[in-house]
């Protein structure tokens, strides 16, 4: 544990969690490129003309994001329903990360407010959170705006939404993400920001996108919870 995040775990009074990275691996089994693939098929049946950079992105949110910048909302709900409905199939196979309960546990052991803030649909993270037992421990959950995919992170509305119901000032709550949209929403929304470096080669741009703290274990934030209950 670096001495940069047991400092900031000591001053903060609420953790705010992505959900996809931190909490579990959403699309483990059933892989975000095939998600992807079936939003473009609905842009198809929507007779839209499919871009080839489009039609071969791996990532549904960036489909989802690329079709709400179009302005058409009728194309934009349909893939938006598709997706909601993946994501809920999604988290029926998603793998829990590793000491990503014990997080969540230990924080509201340790006297402190835990949410969710998820670029994934709210009924999805609600779902993932109850069949896990851990529906109890986190309030609120704030997810995905419906079919309005540019209020999605980085922009902080949804980061501030948080916040707002917690009734914690900005910079006494800590966002704990594994991408570079965590961090430029926290920075954005004055809420400090632990990133989750999955993967090794994200250590160097967290670093550089100004992260309070990096962590490559969710180990080492429980670790420190766990010591202060």
């Amino acid at each position: 544990m670096t001495a940069d995040l047991g400092r900031l775990l000591s001053e903060v009074g609420a953790v705010l969690l992505d959900f996809d990275g931190p909490v579990c691996s959403v699309f483990a089994g059933y892989p975000a490129p095939q998600v992807a693939a079936e939003l473009v098929d609905v842009l198809r049946r929507q007779s839209v003309d499919v871009p080839p950079d489009l039609a071969r992105e791996t990532d549904p949110l960036e489909v989802l994001r690329r079709t709400g910048a179009t302005g058409d909302q009728g194309v934009t709900r349909a893939v938006e329903d598709a997706l909601c409905a993946a994501e809920r199939r999604a988290v029926d196979t998603a793998e829990p990360t590793p000491y990503g309960r014990e997080v969540i546990v230990a924080a509201r052991q340790a006297g402190l407010s835990v949410a969710v803030v998820s670029n994934n649909s709210p009924g999805a993270v609600s779902a993932y959170l109850g069949a896990h037992r851990l529906a109890g421990y986190v309030s609120p959950v704030v997810g995905r705006s419906y079919a309005d995919p540019a209020r999605m992170k980085p922009n902080p509305e949804p980061i501030l939404q948080a916040v707002r119901a917690l009734a914690v000032a900005p910079d006494r709550c800590v966002l704990i993400g594994d991408s570079l949209s965590d961090i430029e929403g926290a920075g954005a929304a004055g809420v400090r920001v632990i990133a989750y470096a999955n993967r090794a080669q994200k250590v160097s741009a967290f670093r550089a996108a100004g992260a309070n703290a990096i962590v490559t274990s969710m180990s080492e934030v429980a670790g420190y919870l766990i010591s202060t209950e």
